[in-house]
């Protein structure tokens, strides 16, 4: 399985840039210390994807980060991208590594152990899992899973798992302490007026993970 180096996942949305562009967004925070961006711009055509995958890959090798494709396995080849993340109703993950191979990354999006456990048997590198904390985002798709299922879940499975959901600044320790590898967040990092200073206040209350050399 390829490794996971990095405990700050970022996930993109153009839309909460407050305007400015997301590429100047993603390179202020990759400045700020970040070293994995998920692509997630599920609005957009095949072919804009494409090409923003591309600048987007161009940027995340200029930081040494990994850069993964919300779903779209073939724009994740088709850009020389480090993997994918898929929904939990997507494309099964091990339909994935098949595409893929064992040299990319596959995340999957949990929201409960169940999904968890398949995640694991079908060959997944890592999941994030929530919403842990009440979030507008999530509003809509009912109340949060918990810091005890976060716990739950990290007992259980053998694989990194991001608390995603309601992530701030206080609620880190106790995600940690609940067993998870790392955060994952949009806006946090893409809807702050410094994105580099967020992702470094934030980097600050993690562990570091660093690739092998």
């Amino acid at each position: 399985m390829a490794e996971i180096d990095f405990s700050l996942y970022l996930i993109t949305d153009r839309h909460q840039t407050g305007g400015r562009d997301l590429f100047a967004v993603v390179e202020e925070a990759l400045a700020g210390g970040v070293r994995c961006v998920q692509l997630r711009e599920k609005d957009l055509p095949a072919r804009a994807l494409l090409e923003l995958a591309l600048a987007m890959r161009s940027l995340t090798d200029r930081f040494g980060a990994r850069l993964l494709i919300n779903d779209r396995v073939d724009i994740a080849l088709a850009a020389g991208a480090d993997g994918v993340h898929l929904g939990e109703e997507g494309m099964p993950a091990a339909v994935a590594r098949e595409l893929l191979g064992s040299g990319r990354l596959i995340g999957v999006s949990c929201h409960g152990r169940d999904g968890a456990a398949a995640a694991v048997a079908q060959r997944a590198d890592f999941i994030t899992f929530g919403p842990v904390y009440p979030t507008p985002s999530k509003a809509a798709y009912g109340e949060p899973v918990g810091i005890g299922q976060l716990a739950a879940t990290t007992q259980e499975i053998h694989i990194p798992v991001f608390a995603l959901g309601g992530i701030k600044e206080a609620n880190i320790p106790e995600a940690l302490a609940a067993g998870a590898a790392g955060i994952a967040l949009i806006s946090a990092i893409i809807a702050a007026p410094d994105p580099r200073e967020r992702a470094q206040a934030l980097l600050a209350l993690l562990p570091p993970r660093t690739r092998d050399e």
